[in-house]
């Protein structure tokens, strides 16, 4: 979606700059690696159109602005201008940076494959294929494409694959070329040399995440600092500015506070997601999964009963000016999470079907290793199983008794148990159960392996989390309820302040609704973006567990600042 707009964008900024530029093949190659539709010609005249329309909006700000403030916001226009022109140049690379990002969060899954293919048929082609077939995503359609290239070579694809992604991560370089090389290595070094390349795959991973931890620590502490702290703390002192001699005017406010502030911390967010070397991401659920609903007026009813309940409160019991806070962080905020609930949930069932893949595996690979057939091993362990993980082995089973089918059409096919279920890692597994039903007990301890492996996986995005959750964990509380906290009470405070020394008469510098609007837009923006920031970088940029967090937050936000704003007002 995000690619779609921006290529919008382009084309249609492109028109309004005939002239010729010159390519750039780093926003070429980032654009091929995104399938998208526009070159670096296109990407370029439009940000030259950008920076031109900037200027001109510029000089005519500051042609109407008072005499005084004319420098200042043309100054502030054209730097804006020419800060939009450098962005759009940068956005393809940005958006190909984070979808490698994302990709490369398979990579742990994608080597587990191609290990478990090689312990029960050691050859390199088919642990590609598998491990291509089996999973989704950037990095298997990546390793597909090496695999349908070296069809008829003596090579397998994985090595190919290796070299194209060493420089983005050296640990599945390795780990890929330990898989290919344990195909030609001896019966006895075979099984060492596999567990060499998980664990380098696994190590590679926890060690980056652990770096890369380290690394934000300072920064996001500086954003946390400059970017919320010290503007919220201005704010007690904005009113006494004209006093002092600092020529300050609700023009400058708002430029400051909507417009500055929000851009810096837009930024240092992007700056600090396109660091993360990789990204475990939700379980990818689309608008056409059967189980999510077409929401589309519900939602929006709900989003206009919400500013309407909020429009009520705040004319009956608040002061003009709250009512655009509350209106547009309650209509926003309920859109959001109205919009993405629904997808929400069927994402907590597939991580609740994921959390006992490794018990399932374990039991029927057992079974399966002490002579048990496949098939009555899945029906002894969805008898065994319990939650939803048990309630897909029992679906499983009775589609197996019912329509006769095998066991990769009982979890796989059209009306198999997972075809509602969009888990790579869950798919992957059954994948394997299927291919041990036609190997019979030499797959059985494959099986058990694949239990262990996915136990293994699971445990570093667990560590990488529980990591990143010491800094999420701020970012979040403060965008949700710290940051609305002590703005509305310090917005309270500066306007009892002034009234007190006669600073909001005729000649003030701020009306009290002036400030609390401006600083209500930047809470209401603080939220956004800071949240964004938290959700990617526990997470990665996904769109609807962003949208869901960011809804959450604006509406505990846009009920904190006015609630500060009325009991501090109350206090004092």
């Amino acid at each position: 979606m995000i690619l779609e707009s921006f290529e919008t964008l382009c084309s249609s900024l492109a028109r309004l700059y005939p002239w010729q530029v010159t390519s750039d093949a780093d926003i070429d190659r980032a654009m091929g690696f995104l399938n998208g539709n526009v070159g670096s010609r296109e990407v370029a005249r439009a940000a030259n159109a950008a920076a031109i329309l900037g200027c001109l909006v510029g000089v005519i700000s500051g042609a109407l602005a008072e005499p005084a403030l004319r420098f200042v916001v043309g100054g502030l226009s054209v730097a804006l201008a020419v800060g939009v022109s450098a962005s759009l140049r940068r956005v393809p690379e940005l958006l190909a940076a984070a979808k490698r990002t994302q990709a490369l969060g398979d990579a742990p899954d994608l080597v587990a494959r191609a290990v478990l293919w090689m312990r029960i048929e050691p050859t390199a082609e088919g642990a590609a294929a598998f491990a291509s077939r089996t999973g989704d995503g950037s990095l298997a359609s990546s390793l597909g494409d090496h695999v349908r290239r070296a069809a008829g070579s003596p090579t397998s694809g994985l090595t190919s694959f290796a070299a194209e992604w060493e420089s983005w991560n050296p640990a599945l370089h390795r780990s890929m070329v330990l898989i290919a090389a344990a195909s030609e290595a001896p019966a006895g070094e075979r099984k060492r040399t596999l567990d060499r390349a998980l664990t380098a795959i696994l190590d590679g991973t926890r060690e980056r995440m652990a770096e890369f931890v380290t690394e934000i620590r300072g920064p996001a502490t500086a954003l946390y600092a400059f970017g919320v702290l010290l503007p919220l703390a201005l704010v007690a002192v904005l009113p006494a500015a004209k006093t002092a001699g600092v020529p300050m005017s609700p023009a400058v406010l708002v430029v400051g506070y909507d417009v500055l502030l929000p851009a810096l911390l837009l930024g240092a967010s992007v700056w600090l997601l396109t660091r993360r070397p990789v990204t475990f991401p939700p379980p990818d659920v689309s608008r056409s999964h059967p189980d999510v609903p077409d929401e589309r007026w519900p939602v929006v009813a709900l989003g206009l009963g919400a500013a309407g309940v909020a429009l009520i409160v705040t004319t009956l019991l608040l002061p003009n000016w709250t009512r655009w806070i509350a209106c547009g962080g309650c209509l926003v905020g309920a859109l959001s999470v109205g919009s993405t609930r629904s997808t929400v949930r069927i994402r907590n069932h597939v991580r609740a079907v994921e959390s006992g893949v490794t018990d399932a595996l374990y039991l029927v690979g057992r079974r399966v290793n002490e002579g048990q057939a496949v098939e009555a091993a899945i029906i002894v362990a969805g008898d065994e199983l319990s939650g939803e993980t048990g309630a897909v082995f029992d679906r499983a089973t009775r589609i197996q008794r019912q329509l006769g089918m095998g066991v990769k059409e009982s979890f796989l096919g059209e009306y198999g148990a997972l075809s509602t279920v969009p888990s790579p890692r869950a798919r992957s597994a059954t994948a394997l159960l299927a291919l041990a039903a036609s190997e019979g007990r030499p797959a059985g301890g494959a099986v058990v392996a694949m239990a262990d492996h996915i136990d293994d996986l699971q445990r570093v995005e667990r560590e990488a989390r529980r990591e990143l959750s010491q800094v999420t964990e701020t970012l979040r509380h403060t965008a949700a309820i710290f940051g609305p906290l002590v703005s509305g009470a310090t917005v309270a405070l500066a306007g009892e302040m002034a009234s007190v020394g006669g600073s909001f008469g005729g000649g003030g510098a701020f009306p009290v609704g002036v400030l609390g609007l401006a600083v209500g837009v930047y809470v209401l923006f603080l939220s956004t973006i800071i949240t964004t920031l938290a959700v990617g970088l526990e997470h990665g940029l996904d769109r609807t567990l962003v949208g869901y967090r960011v809804g959450q937050s604006l509406l505990s936000a846009t009920v904190v600042y006015l609630l500060a704003f009325v009991l501090a007002g109350a206090l004092t």
